[in-house]
């Protein structure tokens, strides 16, 4: 029924059913309180009148009072749930370093000197910078995850520009003060440290008209708990302060003016959630062990630090996935042996004796990295499709120093509690003797330095992404110590459709039989070889495929925190014998649609 941001439709009476993005799950019912900032126009006198040094005046004092707001923002974390205020630091990191000595600041002076206005410096700079985040790199856009990261990382310098702008003009911020309690939050957009302003326990939900699931609002909408859907087009039109408002976090379905049946409706369901989130709290607190015994590993994915509460809170078994992209996207310095393993030994004794597993730089030519570029690390060749050219450890292995500095923090940090490493983009058994040979000869370098490591050295493994990893699976699991499957990327490449693309994206299905099958297969290879292996994903974290992962043979799944009870919840009510069935059953399948129906009717009994 739902099909997310494509507006309204008539219900009874003057009810209307509106769908969008869901980011944020959970149900609420309560009035609408409508908000928005000023906006801030483009600057319509660009050429100054005053002086540059007047000019840099007013700049440097939007700066400071920009700051001061920032550090003012930051002591109000301290009201937030600890998981919010170690998501949104790091952001409000990120703008301070923006607003210090930076190339941003260095532009705004040189607009200055060329005679603009401190306004339209501001603007013209950071809309440059952004813009350069998501032009194409190579002749190829940004794709994927990949395209996500740009965006958000075009949306930090608009939001510092924003900023400056508000208070070189003395333009109104967003307003919350009048909020009342148990209100739905409606806006046309909501800035992340707008959001940071936001008291969960006031609040009954969040909808705003723009937005999207992988942006700084969306990861804070999330870490506060406040069911929230995004991308809701058209709900401000005729919307009116103290309108009740139905909220569905789960399927990003809102409800105007909802007549006394679905208010009847929507209350039970609040207090259906308010139950079942009562029953996930205690799940985190339980092992993941099937009715019948089996013990099913539950691994959460990091991407960034600020995350580790949300994993300590999940329940989740150790990280199955730490993607350590975040340390090159936003440097203008390549992070240093000593840099890296400052961060993999916090986060590795923050685990404490959980397992942590670390990735090692999966990069391509279609990410923007001004540290990577400086040193020549990006694709070759005007007319390559980033997403088959050099990347993962193809582009590692052109640049071996750099695998050998990340080789070396990890095994350090390895020193600190359980660790394993995972190779990204392996097609070639070849490839992999390779690292393992770099692998080797760093320990022995700092075993000879005497600098402590881990002992036994970390289990080193392969992800398995691509339709050729998973034939030739076998083979490969005969040079490392386990394989991870990464469903992502292997649906992509076997289905030749990127989710991304808007044309294709209704092609991009993880239940296609084909990729089922090549599932099915890398496990059958791994267990053959007495090898682990586990499956990373957005279907890891989909409860209502998780018997048919059990069933495929899996007993490793990892995902987002948030998804890790409910998994759970799933894992615990089981039965392998059953699980088992299913999957015969749905490898027998030629058609998606008859396995989902399998699958529903799993769940229904």
């Amino acid at each position: 029924m739902r099909e997310a941001g494509r507006g309204a439709s008539e219900r009874n009476g003057s009810e209307r059913l509106f769908e969008g993005e869901p980011v944020g799950p959970g149900f609420a019912i309560g009035p609408a309180f409508i908000t928005g900032e000023t906006p801030v126009p483009e600057p319509e006198i660009r050429q100054s009148t005053r002086t540059p040094d007047q000019e840099r005046d007013r700049f440097n004092d939007a700066v400071g009072r920009s700051i001061s707001q920032l550090t003012k923002l930051r002591g109000r974390l301290a009201l937030l749930p600890e998981e919010s205020q170690l998501e949104i630091s790091p952001l409000l990191d990120v703008y301070q370093r923006m607003l210090g000595p930076s190339r941003l600041q260095r532009g705004v002076m040189a607009r200055i000197d060329d005679g603009l206005t401190a306004e339209a410096a501001v603007h013209d700079e950071t809309e440059a910078l952004a813009l350069a985040m998501l032009a194409p790199h190579d002749g190829k856009k940004p794709v994927g995850e990949d395209a996500a990261a740009a965006e958000r990382r075009a949306g930090e310098f608009r939001e510092v520009g924003r900023r400056l702008i508000h208070n070189l003009t003395r333009t109104p911020f967003l307003a919350l003060r009048h909020l009342p309690d148990g209100a739905v939050l409606v806006a046309e957009t909501l800035r992340p440290s707008d959001a940071a302003l936001i008291d969960p326990s006031r609040v009954a939900a969040v909808v705003l008209e723009g937005g999207g699931t992988t942006g700084h609002t969306a990861i804070m909408l999330r870490a506060l708990g406040i069911p929230s859907v995004l991308a809701v087009h058209g709900l401000l039109d005729g919307l009116a302060d103290g309108m009740a408002l139905v909220v569905d976090g789960d399927t990003g379905q809102v409800i105007r003016d909802p007549d006394a049946r679905t208010v009847r409706q929507a209350r039970r369901h609040v207090a259906a959630y308010a139950r079942e989130r009562q029953e996930l709290g205690r799940l985190r607190r339980l092992s993941s062990r099937m009715a019948s015994g089996e013990k099913i590993q539950l691994q959460a994915n990091l991407e960034l630090p600020g995350e580790l509460p949300l994993i300590a809170q999940s329940g989740a078994a150790g990280i199955g996935l730490l993607r350590t992209e975040f340390l090159f996207i936003n440097a203008e310095t390549l992070p240093d042996e000593a840099t890296q393993y400052e961060v993999y030994s916090g986060v590795v004794s923050a685990m404490g004796s959980d397992p942590t597993t670390i990735r090692v730089l999966d990069w391509g030519g279609e990410k923007q990295s001004d540290a990577l570029a400086q040193v020549g690390f990006s694709g070759d060749g005007e007319d390559e499709n980033p997403a088959l050219g050099l990347r993962g450890i193809r582009l590692l292995l052109r640049h071996p120093a750099l695998l050998e500095a990340q080789f070396a923090a990890i095994l350090r940090a390895a020193a600190k509690g359980s660790v394993q490493i995972l190779l990204p983009m392996v097609t070639l058994a070849g490839e992999i003797v390779v690292a393992r040979e770099i692998y080797e000869r760093v320990a022995r370098r700092l075993k000879r330095k005497g600098i402590e490591i881990g002992d036994p050295l970390p289990p080193l493994g392969a992800m398995i992404e691509t339709p050729a990893a998973a034939l030739m699976a076998g083979t490969l699991a005969r040079h490392v110590d386990f394989l991870a499957i990464g469903t992502n990327d292997l649906t992509m490449y076997t289905l030749a459709a990127d989710r991304a693309s808007a044309e294709v994206a209704s092609l991009y299905d993880p239940l296609h039989p084909a990729v089922l099958t090549m599932i099915s297969g890398v496990v059958t290879a791994a267990l053959h070889e007495r090898k682990p292996v586990s499956l990373c994903g957005e279907i890891a974290g989909d409860p209502r495929i998780t018997p048919l992962l059990i069933g495929l043979g899996l007993r490793s799944l990892s995902m987002t925190a948030s998804a890790v009870p409910r998994v759970k919840q799933v894992v615990r009510s089981s039965r392998y014998e059953d699980c088992h069935r299913l999957a015969r059953r749905v490898l027998a399948e030629t058609e998606k649609e008859d396995i989902r129906r399998l699958l529903e009717e799993f769940r229904e009994n």
